[in-house]
């Protein structure tokens, strides 16, 4: 179970790099006003109105957090099985659904779905899409896979244990 939590907070980081490269782009198209954790991070410090020192980092540093916990969530639910990648990506669009659907509208962050900039809302949902898509190759390239003892493996396997711990030859009786 432990390292189910681990492998999904380590994925959750790994996929929230990609998505965080995405959204840099999307930033520099012109179609975000303001990165999503630079203005969470904003809504956190006082003096809302004007941009605030360390408020990058702190955005940063909250939004690795949130994925990796996210991520974290998925491994305890997968119970070590691989994730299927739809399932990941579905994944990706709950927890954009949560996100923007109820805690940035919640919180001030941005207006619900509906009511926002298309083109910024479009860039968050496919970044969560990547996002969850993400997280479940790492998901599954992190999962510790024991293969079965098929019967092709079995005669290298015996030869392998025979190497390192070779049969103690009989004593003889006296």
């Amino acid at each position: 179970m432990m390292r189910n939590l681990v492998n999904g907070a380590v994925g959750g980081a790994l996929a929230t790099a990609v998505y965080s490269a995405m959204l840099m782009a999307a930033d520099r198209a012109g179609l975000l006003e303001e990165p999503p954790p630079r203005r969470f991070a904003r809504l956190t410090l006082s003096g809302r109105d004007k941009p605030r020192r360390g408020e990058n980092v702190l955005g940063t540093i909250a939004h690795f957090a949130f994925g990796s916990s996210s991520g974290s969530l998925l491994g305890l639910l997968s119970a070590g099985q691989r994730v299927p990648v739809p399932i990941g990506t579905a994944y990706g669009l709950l927890v954009w659904y949560f996100g923007y659907q109820g805690l940035a509208p919640s919180i001030g962050a941005y207006p619900p779905a509906p009511k926002d900039h298309a083109g910024r809302q479009a860039a968050l949902l496919a970044g969560h899409l990547l996002w969850g898509t993400a997280l479940a190759v790492a998901l599954n390239r992190l999962r510790t896979e024991k293969a079965p003892l098929t019967a092709e493996l079995a005669p290298r396997v015996r030869e392998q244990v025979r190497r390192v711990m070779p049969t103690p030859e009989p004593v003889p009786a006296r």
